[in-house]
């Protein structure tokens, strides 16, 4: 697993948007019990304070020191430090395994291996993640075309798996079938999108080769167009869901 994130890691908790309400109902929803679950990935922890709320254990695993010393405490979250492919878990721990917008840089046979070790029978792993985010007018083309002219040359091959959203990810589980589409539906300010976008690693490649950081220019074409303080940004989120055969 690569760790692209331990550099902006106070902007990452500060800026990445929070997963809405309704997917973490459905998650539920699946999951008869909720004891014990694993959030993989799970950068400042902002979904594991999520599932915190409802289950009684939550376990939240990095390889980013930085990322988990910016992570939200709470008293039945334990996060420890920790690659996702080799954990000192139980074997048949955990009802829940969540992975969000962290398995793209995983090896993945490696880590279905620990998920089937430590993932009890019956027990649901849930991939998740989103794309480029969507925002109406002349905003939303100056960030495509930001996203695709400038940083494009600049993102990890493993960035193909979000563009193909997680369907060529290996997933030797029961895949749960016709999963409602969610969203992240947020109001932002300008400099609330820019903070979001720096945290791309794309962009840290950008300024670690150039120099330089991009978001200025970027800050000043979305200024000539941004005319209102808050626009609705929108991060249509893609899943792969399974079970682990009881």
């Amino acid at each position: 697993m690569k760790d692209n994130f331990s550099t902006q890691s106070a902007d990452y908790a500060k800026f990445r948007p929070v997963y809405p309400q309704e997917l973490i109902d459905y998650l539920l929803s699946l999951t008869e019990a909720h004891e014990i679950c694993w959030d993989c990935g799970t950068g400042n922890g902002q979904l594991a304070v999520q599932l915190a709320e409802t289950f009684q254990q939550v376990y939240a695993t990095d390889i980013s020191e930085k990322q988990l010393s910016n992570a939200t405490q709470r008293g039945n979250i334990a996060y420890s430090l920790q690659p996702a492919e080799e954990t000192n878990f139980p074997d048949q721990h955990f009802d829940l395994i969540t992975v969000a917008q962290a398995a793209h840089w995983f090896d993945h046979s490696r880590f279905n291996r620990e998920v089937k070790r430590t993932l009890k029978p019956d027990g649901v792993i849930a991939l998740f993640g989103y794309g480029l985010v969507k925002i109406e007018g002349e905003v939303g083309e100056i960030i495509t075309r930001f996203y695709w002219e400038v940083t494009n040359p600049y993102w990890d091959p493993e960035r193909d798996h979000i563009e193909e959203e997680y369907r060529t990810i290996p997933f030797p589980f029961e895949q749960v079938k016709n999963v409602p589409s969610f969203a992240i539906r947020n109001q932002m300010t300008l400099d609330q999108l820019t903070g979001y976008i720096s945290t791309w690693s794309a962009v840290q490649h950008y300024i670690r080769k150039n120099g330089h950081s991009p978001i200025e220019k970027l800050n000043e074409d979305l200024s000539k167009v941004w005319h209102s303080g808050m626009l609705e940004v929108v991060f249509p989120i893609f899943t792969k869901i399974g079970r682990m055969p009881a």
